[in-house]
């Protein structure tokens, strides 16, 4: 047990990065010192969002450690650094939770000596009632609907020519139907495209049934329309090898089900598509259909840049670290924070290496 925990501190000590002046490991620096504890290090998401935190850390004059596991797997090891953080005596930490509940008693301790804790990315889903002071992070639902926007723009014609004779499908690929990032994607995309149809085209919800999965299915939601089918699919499992068969399944059926778009809400469904299409060059030559994906790995990539995909949408991490420090800073400073919508952006084959999306496109 002791050589066990020498190794996660050897560990936390090896990823732990100290950020500004001061001298946050005594915790008696000349500045501010912000703890920024993620759920990792080595991705180039978590990368970029090192990168907005240290930038936030010059522009308001804190010191930071910025620090993540080894992989989102490794909790206990996310709980030791919390608490080495903790024992620096930050002014506020902002905090991406692996497990909620293995932080419990840190958010109770931090709340009851007036210690403000920032969310950032996922936050601290299902925390106690006002541990967390505000969040830094993606808004899921409004970024799946600009996916929705976009792609309604590309088959609006052939969406108003439907008919209960000659249907039409659209497709959204979820992961699983538990996580609330992905949750809200596939209803973001659900009900802005409802919208759109409704608002914009001869038809009205009357004409359109959601249908898939029922966890993507609302009270509200229209079921009874025979023209505009969006199904909601779901994988067997999180595992590629099911994503990839859920999308062999969906393809088999674009002619018979007229399907003209489908979007992957995350990379796990990018790249299940991408799997069961030959790396995508199938839907360049068997499929006519637009596809539209959600993050940036570098499958997902090149298959906007070849023009394979439509498009996808980009969460901007840059500005989730910095606004997680801005946050922080502010909430230790007495001022009233709330919720930040940290954005995203939609890149195709035109902008992609554009200076204000490339950053974001990491692998």
């Amino acid at each position: 047990m002791k050589k066990c925990m020498f190794v996660i501190l050897a560990m936390i000590l090896a990823t732990s990065t100290v950020f500004g002046a001061g001298d946050p490991e005594s915790g008696k620096g000349d500045k501010p010192y912000i703890a920024v504890v993620s759920k990792g290090e080595q991705h180039d998401f978590w990368q970029q969002v090192r990168r907005g935190a240290v930038d936030a850390s010059g522009d308001f004059d804190v010191a930071i450690t910025f620090e993540g596991p080894p992989s989102e797997s490794d909790v206990q090891i996310q709980v030791e650094m919390l608490n080495n953080a903790i024992a620096k005596a930050p002014v506020a930490i902002a905090l991406a939770a692996l497990d909620t509940t293995s932080v419990i008693d840190q958010l109770t301790e931090l709340q009851s000596k007036g210690i403000p804790v920032v969310g950032f990315d996922s936050g601290v889903p299902d925390a106690p009632a006002g541990s967390i002071v505000a969040n830094a992070s993606t808004n899921n639902y409004a970024a799946a609907g600009v996916a929705a926007e976009k792609m309604f723009e590309i088959i609006e014609s052939d969406i108003s020519a439907a008919t209960v004779s000659n249907p039409v499908k659209i497709v959204v690929m979820n992961q699983d139907a538990a996580g609330e990032s992905l949750l809200s994607r596939g209803k973001g995309f659900r009900d802005t495209m409802v919208t759109l149809i409704d608002e914009q085209t001869s038809l009205s919800r009357s004409d359109i049934a959601v249908i898939g999965n029922p966890a993507y299915i609302a009270a509200d939601s229209p079921t009874r329309g025979r023209k505009v089918f969006i199904e909601m699919i779901v994988p067997a499992s999180a595992a590629n090898t099911d994503a990839a068969a859920a999308s062999s399944a969906m393809l088999n059926k674009v002619d018979d089900d007229s399907i003209l778009g489908v979007f992957c809400s995350n990379e796990a469904t990018a790249k299940g598509i991408l799997a069961a299409t030959n790396d995508g060059a199938d839907l360049a030559t068997m499929y006519d259909i637009v596809v539209i994906g959600y993050d940036a790995g570098a499958g997902q990539k090149n298959a906007v840049r070849k023009g394979l995909f439509a498009g996808s949408i980009t969460q901007d991490p840059y500005s989730i670290g910095y606004k997680a420090v801005e946050l922080s800073y502010k909430a230790y400073m007495g001022e009233a924070v709330s919720d930040v919508d940290t954005g995203a952006k939609y890149y195709t084959a035109m902008n992609m290496d554009d200076a204000d999306i490339a950053p974001l496109l990491y692998d």
